[in-house]
């Protein structure tokens, strides 16, 4: 009773202080500084933030932190806008929502699609905040409660969404889910160092592949190539359909939802660990659990699309739980948030338990800011929503170049090394093939997404349970089987039964039409090769390195049972059988009227160029020829556009303090910025 007794006062105190003109004015230059960094695909919180820290030594603490929540708040937001009107996750946060929103965009309900997604977002951030404001104070044993054994079950029923998003063909998502849990373990293993698929003569592999890449590489890719194949707008009528009354009326029909989806994100984002990378597809998963007709997923189904938006920006709420308390990062940016305090005024204000004690005044004031910047955010992007998606009813042609330009400038943000760009085609291949296939790519990002949890969770648990077995049986079943792990338990099993009831009429590809035995087949063959590759590699390491080796093994070993499983179902079923499905016998991509190699060469020759001339001088060719050969613009459409390309690059790298990838010939000859 005491703890409220001191808390209310502190709430009116932190009231006070924001509404000072000075705070509300930095609050605003924070979320319109957010609305900018969400708009571009891949860089998100981390990059804004990291944009920020600079500027927070010695600032008045809440006008820092007016500014810190204003971009925390709104990037969730703002990253829709290249999920819904381009196919491209913004964020890790809003890689659910290009499944039925790209779909809306493309039928010319971009508006729609985009206003339902602000204002769930608007809902989920209050939601949000209002937990915050609740738990601030008791939420310390519920934090604490969470063990490795529950961290775990919290991953594995992450990776149960996959049976919901497995499609018409679930052994199909399932070894999907695994080939991508087995390229999440690429690099050195944590616990022992072991190297898995991985040389020291390649160094870039030793640290993994960045998530970055892999969602740029699986969705974005495939989208950029398919649109740029058919030569239309992104909306093939080029309409834009209702605006965004009939977004917000959409939320209203589905507001139950949006709250059971808000909750979720605010559970999940107290975690510490897990946040935006798995939230949108656990509230992706129960949208489609929860709905009758299951059909509509996939081609642009609104309740696809209010799910993870509730979920993503509440997760902001409850990801400042344990930041705030235990000053514990639930993410990324939330590392960063708690190291940008600490440079605050005269560097005395600590996150953690002292805070509450100390600061309660300070730690309410950013709930209030995190209720504000939500509210202002989605009321800026809601204005802006129709403006903007008239990028929809532009000729593709004139944007894929530009796309090339910041996916590329974004995936090497993720490690300042070229390879990332390396990484990034060869991953998009990965995307291509199985979009083309109908393999589902949501089950693939889950399982890479959640490689990394899974293992270190299940070893420690591992490690720390057979500690516990050694004192008693009863002191291990115990410590495994908590009351948290057992209803989580039972959660995964319902929804894994669920899922697959389901996942035949969810079809995250559209649906794909049945084609020859042949290219699917090849396909097959070749991630059975790369699965063999996988176990052999893990086989190998030693047994003393047990840890390192065991997760790879089970992974690898269920993925080959499935991959032969469908090898075998592929041998004896006809060829009009939806197990070859294929989008080159039959649709838009088999319409095209230009070739899929074709056009990769483009974005091969940017790459190319990159690694001898430098990011800058390759994009100056690479934006002329293009724009000339292709696009087969005139010369002075051509130079305005190029220019205008380059200023956002030199721009954007500016104001973030970025590099350019460098090149052979930034190697033999000093040249002035930003071609150096």
């Amino acid at each position: 009773m005491d703890l409220f007794v001191t808390a209310l006062p502190a709430l009116g105190q932190a009231w006070a202080m924001i509404l000072q003109p000075a705070v509300l004015g930095y609050l605003v230059l924070g979320v319109v500084m957010g609305l900018a960094v969400g708009v571009f695909p891949g860089l998100g919180g981390i990059a804004g933030l990291s944009l920020l820290l600079p500027f927070m030594f010695g600032m008045d603490p809440v006008l820092g932190l007016a500014l810190m929540v204003g971009m925390v708040a709104v990037v969730p937001t703002s990253d829709t806008f290249a999920s819904v009107l381009m196919g491209i996750p913004g964020s890790s946060a809003s890689q659910a929502t290009v499944l039925d929103g790209f779909p809306l965009a493309k039928k010319g309900q971009a508006a729609r699609a985009l206003s339902a997604a602000f204002t769930s977002s608007l809902f989920g951030g209050l939601v949000g905040a209002a937990f915050l404001t609740l738990f601030i104070v008791v939420a310390r044993p519920l934090v604490l409660a969470f063990g490795l054994p529950e961290m775990l079950m919290i991953s594995i029923l992450g990776l149960s969404m996959v049976a919901v998003l497995a499609g018409r063909v679930a052994l199909k998502g399932l070894a999907a889910a695994g080939l991508g849990m087995l390229i999440g373990t690429i690099g050195e293993a944590d616990a022992g160092g072991s190297l898995r698929m991985a040389t020291y003569d390649i160094p870039y592999l030793t640290d993994g592949l960045q998530l970055v890449i892999v969602g740029l590489g699986i969705f974005a890719v495939p989208e950029i190539v398919s649109l740029l194949r058919q030569d239309r707008a992104i909306a093939k009528n080029a309409e834009l359909g209702a605006g965004w009354g009939d977004g917000v009326r959409d939320w209203v029909a589905n507001k139950w939802l949006s709250l059971r989806c808000s909750l979720i994100g605010v559970v999940v984002g107290v975690i510490p660990g897990l946040g935006g990378s798995v939230v949108d597809w656990i509230a992706y998963g129960h949208a489609v659990q929860t709905t009758k007709d299951k059909s509509n997923f996939g081609k642009g189904e609104i309740r696809g699309v209010v799910g993870p938006e509730s979920s993503n920006n509440a997760k902001e709420g409850g990801g400042l739980v344990p930041t705030l308390l235990f000053g514990i990062p639930g993410s990324g940016s939330m590392a960063i948030f708690i190291g940008a305090i600490a440079l605050l005024g005269s560097g005395d204000i600590e996150v953690g338990p002292s805070m509450l004690r100390d600061n309660l005044d300070i730690t309410y004031s950013i709930v209030w800011l995190l209720a504000l910047a939500n509210v202002v955010g989605t009321l800026l992007c809601i204005a802006a929503s129709g403006g903007i998606a008239r990028l929809t009813t532009i000729r593709f042609t004139y944007l894929a170049p530009f796309l090339f330009m910041l996916i590329s400038f974004a995936a090497f943000q993720s490690g300042q090394n070229f390879e990332d760009i390396l990484a990034l085609f060869a991953i998009g291949l990965i995307g291509i093939f199985l979009r083309r296939f109908d393999w589902s790519r949501p089950a693939f990002l889950i399982g890479f997404v959640l490689s990394n949890p899974v293992e270190k969770f299940s070893n420690q648990a591992f490690q720390i349970a057979s500690f516990r077995f050694r004192d008693s049986f009863e002191a291990g079943m115990q410590y495994i089987f908590s009351p948290i792990v057992i209803v989580l338990l039972i959660i995964t099993v319902v929804s894994v039964v669920l899922g697959l009831r389901q996942a035949k009429s969810i079809m995250a590809e559209g649906d794909v039409q049945a084609g020859s035995k042949r290219a699917p087949l090849v396909f097959l063959m070749v991630l059975l090769a790369y699965v063999v590759a996988a176990l052999i590699n893990a086989n190998m390491i030693p047994d003393y390195n047990m840890t390192d080796k065991i997760v790879p093994l089970v992974v690898g070993g269920i993925t080959l049972a499935a991959v032969l499983i469908v090898l075998v179902q592929m041998l004896l079923r006809p060829e009009t059988d939806s197990i070859f499905a294929d989008k080159e016998m039959a649709g838009e991509d088999a319409d095209a009227p230009y070739g899929l190699w074709s056009t990769l060469a483009w974005f091969a020759g940017l790459i190319a160029a990159t690694y001898v001339l430098g990011f800058i001088l390759a994009l100056l060719g690479f934006l002329v020829s293009f724009l000339r050969v292709r696009a087969q613009a005139g010369w002075p459409k051509t130079l305005i556009l190029t220019a205008a390309g380059i200023a956002l690059m030199c721009v954007m790298a500016g104001a973030l303090n970025r590099d350019f990838p460098p090149g052979l010939l930034q190697d033999v000859t000093d040249l002035p910025w930003p071609m150096n």
